[in-house]
């Protein structure tokens, strides 16, 4: 049987790297708009923003992935057979 607390505990490294990853971007926005920084650490801190927010873009994407799956929802590919040349 399956406890509350076992619910509530993500699935693989994914979840808590997302969650992660979307509290670094929001620290980093926070930098971004309240800092007078110095343009290379602006820089810096933008390139990675931009780095955590296609990481976290590529873990919803494989999360959507494995939900579809799960679900038998996943587009498979259509295979057509070749059309023969008439001689």
């Amino acid at each position: 049987m399956t406890t509350e607390a076992e619910v509530d505990e993500p699935i693989g490294d994914d979840a808590q790297s997302l969650e992660t990853r979307l509290q670094r971007l929001e620290e980093i926005v926070r930098s971004l708009e309240t800092s007078d920084l110095e343009l290379e650490r602006a820089l810096a801190l933008f390139e990675e923003g931009v780095g955590h927010a296609r990481s976290a873009e590529q873990i919803l994407k494989n999360a959507e992935l494995r939900v579809e799956e799960l679900l038998g929802t996943a587009e498979e590919p259509v295979i057509e057979p070749l059309e023969e040349d008439p001689e």
